[in-house]
């Protein structure tokens, strides 16, 4: 095969890595990895993890948002963004729209799905710039970027001074990065950290790992809307291999409520509640089947926290 000695010359893998090696990359204060909280839809449920993070004695590092940063009030941000700072912990808000909520008919089409998380024409990429804009305004560090022409935007606005230097694009799950060479692009293009999709072997993960020095973010539990996976016997290896490593805490059988509001409220709360008693059962296997990997501290160097009004 012709084309594995041209890849190797590139610095990619030449396959899948079936050997699966031990990664030796880490995040800046030398942890192996840390825990995420998706679907933190607003300060109801960031409150209610950062209680059961207490409770359950979970290090949550980083909560990512999904339904937008159009979706929240200014009084919700501004709440938000305080009670994140003064836990040291990062928040990641999604910019949106895109395809999948406006008219799109290819979106909801079987063989269309993969628009549904495109910025669909220059309109969508300006809101997209504008919520990442208004969220960098209430002190937000970090947002979810599903889009490769909105990301390369941010990262031009982010070198001119538009936004602040220290903002990072986290790449949504929605935003597929199945292979080292869209890896490298996608760190390329300004990414600060990759959401790898739900159903990658080992081998393939680690592929990845070897192509790129960015944190990685895998779902070791993920929604039925993302395949439904419940990976937490992996989590020593993917620890292992991916490092540094977010270990993100989807939940199987859970109804899809984006995007969430006020009548969804105690439904989005009890949701959150249950993903960090998910990520203690995690922690524990991790502990009884793993290594001494290392985790970080809230506020830990690398966390986009946002910065305190």
């Amino acid at each position: 095969m012709k084309a594995r000695p041209f890849l190797t010359s590139q610095g990619l893998p030449a396959g899948d890595l079936d050997t699966v090696p031990e990664s030796d990359k880490r995040f800046p204060d030398g942890a192996h990895y840390r825990v995420e909280i998706p679907s933190t839809e607003g300060p109801r449920c960031l409150e209610a993890i950062l209680d059961a993070a207490h409770r359950y004695d979970v290090p949550v590092h980083r909560v990512s948002q999904g339904s937008g940063v159009f979706m929240l009030t200014d009084a919700e941000l501004s709440e938000m963004a305080a009670m994140a700072a003064s836990a040291g912990v990062e928040v990641s808000l999604f910019a949106r729209p895109n395809a999948g909520w406006d008219t799109s008919a290819m979106s909801r089409s079987s063989a269309g799905a993969v628009m549904s998380s495109v910025a669909r024409g220059q309109e969508q990429v300006v809101q997209a710039l504008e919520d990442i804009q208004r969220a960098a305004e209430f002190g937000f560090r970090s947002v979810l970027i599903a889009d490769i022409g909105v990301l390369a935007q941010f990262n031009a606005m982010r070198g001119a001074g538009r936004l602040p230097a220290d903002m990072q694009a986290k790449i949504s799950v929605m935003l597929p990065i199945g292979n080292p060479s869209a890896a490298r692009v996608l760190a390329d293009l300004g990414a600060n950290t990759l959401n790898l999709p739900t159903d990658l072997t080992l081998g393939q993960i680690a592929s990845i790992r070897a192509a790129v020095e960015l944190p990685l973010d895998l779902y070791v539990e993920s929604a039925d809307s993302l395949g439904g996976f419940v990976r937490l016997y992996e989590i020593p290896e993917i620890v292992r291999i991916a490092s540094p490593v977010y270990l993100k805490y989807g939940l199987r059988n859970a109804p899809d409520i984006y995007p969430v509001g006020g009548h969804l409220q105690g439904t989005a709360v009890a949701l959150s509640i249950e993903r960090v008693r998910r990520a203690r059962l995690g922690l524990e296997l991790l502990h009884r089947y793993g290594a001494e990997y290392t985790t970080s501290d809230r506020g830990a160097a690398g966390l986009a926290v946002p910065a305190r009004p």
